[in-house]
């Protein structure tokens, strides 16, 4: 988990207004959960503040290591379904905290702050600018900013209602920061977060500075302002007389979705049913007021001229697209009511070179106010965060929340239930037991074994090993699932972001020297795509290289092996058109070759049919489902066999006889399954419904 400290701004924050104050650190106002001040540079004051502070954050951090310890003693992770949901703030507090935003600060320049309640983070945490959308208020990220403010240093740029810096002025004002930041820490990225208007912003101070490191993560970019209805707007509100300025929020219905749609949801969320009619009258209430807020942050002459602005913005940043080249996530909404979001979105992506984007089909234009929308899950889901020039998939990784892996459960319980997973593990007496005590708690640890059909066996093996172990697996996966062609056909990456959520990394002689390194716990299957994506007839063959590919690795840290076995393929689907079958008809011949052609080639020097990485997709007719059966083997040594493996001869020996241990474990499975009276779903519904559905259902005698 990634490390956090104290603020290094505990009452006051270092901003940037339009005077450029440069010289001194004047606290404009502090309220509730948030401080304001109007500085562009650190004053020498502030400069100490952060050195002092270090000592702090270590004491800090000593602190919450401890408290992490006891965590992992415990183990959060058991019981999925107690797990609390995280409780985001509503939109009555956001409108509260934008009507004291607006009283502290009516005139004035724009200005950098950082709320509160972003707590502490790391001294190497990365900056992450946030530009807000037409509102102007710098409160976008409001329910995000306690986990955000875990992993990142947060500044979010506040306009005034009555500001009239033009579009220009506001990027020369980011472009400052950006400026004097990267100066102050030329290896740290700066992330800057625009919602519409400040995605505009944010593609043009990239395009004006190359040579910073900048990572954009830009929702609903308003580069589609031509395409809106928004446009429109414009001679309306140059005709309007004043008097009618209170029907404007009604005229822009600027709650992002349906608000009946949103109340009704966040009041429903986990409650009981008498619980719903106060939390929906509170919300629906919240609603109401909102609408006079809204009158005050957007009055006639203002909505005006921002609206203008959007038009200059959107013109701006479009003509500057080509120069544009850093990376990018684009997050979009399927139901934004003022902009083409999702449509643009696939514009952009083509445009820009490193750009990955994210659909989130039921949400509306605000997106970071929705509930369901989690910002760091989908900076983590993307593999956007690190902390250098860089991504590093070990160091920069940041395990799953409680909250997150509950999610991911969720998502995956279905598997679970119909598969009823039967784990096995053996003691260092070479005493096979049900369940994972046998696995070694400390790492490295490399479990190496058998990949089911696409992969079946992956789901319950990660989920078990954090609930009952507390263990997270960090797989070894091919890189199609972290790079792709944008003309591909392929799946999007977003199909992948619960993999890399979950600690996958990509295969790579240096990934695989991290993992060790840092004693993580590893999973391999030697025989890749070609056993996952294997023949008829051809279920729990092994399809190995002829050489030894991690021994002499492994033992080089004094790591674990773990050979392990899977059988249940066959119990829940028939493989009936393999990739012989397609290669014979020429349209699926063609697509098979097209796609293969986009992955990664990886083994281009093996030997054998291992060496055949094509891509498909297998047919499968599903059956009534059996189980899955998982058996570990006896942990293979090689702490005290450092030298000796440094010998190719000794390291192969070696994995011919993990190898052996892994067909072993399958043939052992194939057997003992035979005798389970609960391999049937049929059977095991009838023994749940007897002892709850809760209860663990038993299998074959040991």
């Amino acid at each position: 988990m990634a490390a956090t400290g104290p603020s290094l701004f505990v009452a006051s924050t270092l901003v940037t207004s339009m005077a450029g104050n440069s010289g001194r650190n004047r606290c404009l106002s502090s309220f509730r959960a948030m401080a304001v001040s109007a500085d562009q540079k650190s004053s020498p004051a502030t400069v100490s503040t952060r050195s002092t502070e270090n000592g702090r954050w270590l004491e800090e951090k000593n602190r919450k290591g401890r408290k992490e310890e006891e965590e992992l003693t415990s183990n959060i992770y058991s019981n999925p379904q107690e797990i609390t949901d995280e409780k985001g703030k509503t939109l009555r507090e956001y409108f509260q905290e934008c009507k004291d935003l607006m009283i502290q600060s009516k005139a004035g320049p724009p200005r950098w702050f950082t709320p509160l309640e972003c707590g502490s983070h790391a001294p190497d945490s990365p900056l992450l600018l946030f530009l807000p959308g037409i509102d102007g208020m710098g409160l976008g990220l409001f329910k995000h900013h306690h986990k955000l403010g875990k992993i990142f240093e947060i500044w979010c740029l506040h306009i005034p209602v009555s500001d009239k810096t033009s579009f220009t002025d506001l990027v020369k004002l980011v472009e400052r920061t950006v400026r004097s930041e990267y100066k102050r820490s030329p290896d740290r990225p700066i992330y800057i977060v625009g919602e519409s208007l400040g995605a505009c912003i944010a593609l043009d101070v990239a395009a004006r500075n190359p040579d910073v490191d900048l990572v954009l993560i830009l929702a609903n970019p308003a580069t589609s302002f031509s395409r809106s209805q928004l446009q429109s707007l414009i001679p309306v509100l140059q005709v309007m007389p004043d008097q009618l300025s209170l029907y404007l929020p009604y005229m822009l219905n600027l709650v992002s979705g349906d608000p009946l749609r949103m109340a009704f949801e966040n009041a429903a969320k986990g409650l009981m049913p008498h619980q719903i009619v106060g939390e929906l009258t509170q919300d629906l209430v919240a609603m109401s007021s909102y609408l006079s807020v809204l009158a005050d942050m957007l009055p006639r002459e203002t909505l005006l001229w921002k609206l203008q602005m959007l038009k200059s913005a959107s013109s701006s940043a479009n003509s500057h697209l080509h120069a544009v080249k850093n990376q990018a996530l684009l997050l979009c909404s399927g139901k934004d009511q003022l902009f083409p979001s999702e449509e643009e979105a696939q514009r952009l992506y083509h445009m820009l070179p490193k750009c990955e984007k994210r659909v989130f089909e039921e949400s509306g234009h605000f997106l970071f106010l929705e509930d369901g929308f989690d910002l760091v899950t989908a900076i983590k889901g993307a593999s956007f965060y690190r902390h250098g020039k860089y991504l590093d998939y070990v160091s920069d990784y940041i395990p799953p929340t409680p909250y997150e892996f509950k999610k991911i459960y969720e998502s995956n319980g279905w598997v679970l239930a119909v598969t009823s997973p039967v784990m096995l593990s053996t003691l260092e007496d070479g005493k096979v037991v049900r369940g994972l005590a046998g696995i070694p708690s400390e790492g490295p640890v490399l479990y190496v074994g058998y990949h089911m059909l696409l992969g079946f066996e992956l789901a319950p093996l990660v989920l078990q090993f954090l609930m009952e172990r507390n263990i997270l697996l960090r797989g070894i996966a091919h890189p199609m699932m972290f790079t792709r062609a944008k003309e591909g056909r392929m799946l999007d990456l977003g199909s992948f972001d619960t993999y890399r959520l979950m600690g996958a990394v990509p295969v790579s002689g240096s990934n695989f020297y991290k993992l060790l390194s840092s004693k993580s716990h590893a999973l391999l299957y030697p025989g890749g795509v070609r056993e996952a994506l294997h023949r008829k007839g051809e279920e729990y063959k092994l399809f190995w290289p002829e050489q030894s590919e991690f021994v002499r690795m492994a033992s080089r840290f004094g790591a674990k092996i773990v050979p392990f076995g899977v059988v249940g393929e066959d119990d829940v689907g028939e493989l009936v058109f393999d990739y012989n079958d397609q290669m014979q008809i020429p349209s699926l011949r063609t697509f098979i070759k097209e796609l293969t052609e986009e992955v990664v080639h990886l083994r281009i020097d093996a030997s054998g049919e291992v060496s055949n990485q094509d891509v498909y997709l297998p047919g499968v007719v599903p059956k009534l489902p059996g189980r899955f059966y998982y058996y570990f083997g006896k942990p293979i040594e090689t702490k005290e066999r450092k030298e000796e493996l440094r010998n190719r001869e000794r390291a192969h020996e070696v994995y011919l006889h993990v190898k052996t241990e892994v067909e072993k474990c399958i043939a052992y499975l194939k057997e003992k399954r035979e005798e389970d009276p609960y391999r049937n779903l049929m059977t095991r519904l009838v023994y749940q419904a007897m002892h709850g559905f809760k209860a663990p259902v038993p299998t074959f005698e040991l």
